[in-house]
């Protein structure tokens, strides 16, 4: 089987016609678990959880100082109000308007999904269905590579606008136990009860456990890295979990009329995030693969974090040449990217045929970085093809919903032996005699 070639930035340049849609099937595969490489990680966060279960904030303050925040101390996992109120006067003006009109998009946005309690009235009988909001949630808020205020904004706002009443942030600080002002921002902002000083699985355990610093909390919501994720995994059940987002994607799908410069921009975007960062261009225009190909190198080269760039690039990135259009939407709704730009002539005109994606947007106008802070949507969406079963952070993340069941004296009468054949035909004679007696049977 033909190797794939690669222009000089090192990304894999493929064609449909070329090297066949099977291979570029596997070549494109992603998952958040390799059973090989998750091994030694899932042992690890085994014993993580359960030190943080067992000895609570003493082995949060053992692990934060052995992953690089030496001086860290039961007193300091909190961040105090003075330090939040600090923050917030720090934060230039420009930037916190930045921050207050991404939090009102955000909340006219998600305002939309809010669903309503209803009933249905049959021959004196209720069917329905009531809706509540979560009453505490966990915020996971990322750190390391870079700072994430619009992470609080895009977890907390849905959170707030389903009702929620405690918002808890975790979030791992720098070496030196400070965590980035406009985080501490963002969360005043949104009304978030308190921020800690703390990542990673053992942040993810202590708010599912809860320790005497950090409460137990309903649900944990928020992007993270791979230890989180797998804490996360292995903890649904004790805790709520939203979804277990892996490494950043994106797949643009272009035709001639593109800009050759947005579309390399477009998968540099995303790429940025880190050197696991997926990004892919789907075209049938042969000239368009190329000149992006020729501007990718060219940004290359004067990019302030080429150092994550280049490994994602060439470890996670292709340019693939497809037959048309339809068939890069077909790739790309197999594959299930996080999101998925249409930069195309006619948008409208294909995206009824997208059906898998976490988030789609539309022309060359809207890069996805739009989404990523302001555009509405909150911008923690499923990777790793889990589009495919699955959906972005919504206020229904943050709600419980139970069924409403109120029969009349009648139709219990009426439906009391239908039901009561079927528990017999299951051998649930207890559930059988139940529903006979409604009958006086």
């Amino acid at each position: 089987m033909a190797k794939p070639k690669t222009f000089e930035t090192e990304i894999a340049i493929l064609s449909t016609r070329k090297h066949g849609l099977d291979f570029i099937r596997r070549k494109l595969k992603r998952t958040t678990f390799d059973p090989d490489a998750m091994a030694e990680v899932e042992a690890k966060v085994r014993e993580i959880i359960s030190a943080v279960r067992k000895r609570g904030d003493d082995a949060l303050v053992e692990i934060e100082r052995r992953v690089g925040w030496k001086e860290c101390s039961v007193e300091r996992l909190k961040v105090t109000k003075e330090e939040m109120d600090a923050a917030y006067a720090s934060v230039p003006t420009p930037l916190l308007e930045a921050l207050c009109l991404a939090r009102d998009r955000l909340e006219r946005f998600h305002q939309q999904q809010l669903p309503r309690s209803w009933f249905i009235h049959e021959d004196g009988s209720i069917l329905g269905e009531l809706f509540h909001p979560i009453e505490r949630v966990g915020i996971y808020v990322p750190g390391g590579l870079a700072s994430y205020p619009s992470t609080v904004l895009h977890v907390a706002v849905p959170a707030k606008v389903a009702g929620v009443k405690e918002l808890y942030v975790v979030t791992p600080p720098d070496k030196d136990g400070k965590i980035d002002s406009l985080v501490l921002a963002a969360a005043q902002l949104v009304g978030v009860e308190t921020v800690y000083r703390v990542g990673g699985a053992h942040a993810i355990a202590a708010l599912a456990f809860g320790t005497k610093t950090i409460p137990k909390v309903d649900k944990i919501a928020g992007p993270s890295g791979i230890y989180p994720v797998v804490a996360k995994r292995l903890l649904y059940g004790v805790v709520g979990i939203d979804l277990l987002p892996g490494p950043s994607e994106v797949a643009v799908i272009a035709d001639e009329t593109a800009p050759p410069d947005w579309v390399a921009l477009e998968l540099l975007a995303q790429a940025e995030h880190g050197p696991d960062s997926v990004a892919v261009l789907f075209t049938p225009s042969e000239e368009l693969l190329r000149e992006t190909a020729k501007s990718l190198s060219r940004f290359l080269r004067t990019s302030r974090r080429r150092k994550y760039l280049e490994p994602a690039l060439r470890e996670h990135g292709a340019l693939v040449l497809t037959r048309n259009v339809d068939e890069a939407i077909m790739l790309a709704n197999e594959l299930a990217y996080e999101h998925v730009a249409l930069m195309v002539a006619e948008p409208m005109r294909f995206v009824g045929k997208l059906r898998y994606a976490g988030a789609i947007f539309l022309g060359p106008q809207t890069t996805v970085a739009f989404g990523d802070y302001l555009a509405g949507p909150s911008h923690v969406l499923p990777t790793a093809g889990t589009a495919r079963f699955s959906s972005g952070l919504s206020v229904m993340d943050f709600m419980v919903r139970s069924s409403v069941v109120g029969l009349s004296k009648e139709q219990a009468k009426l439906f009391s032996d239908a039901a009561a054949m079927l528990a017999d035909s299951e051998g649930l004679f207890a559930h059988a005699k139940a529903l006979r007696v409604r009958r006086g049977k």
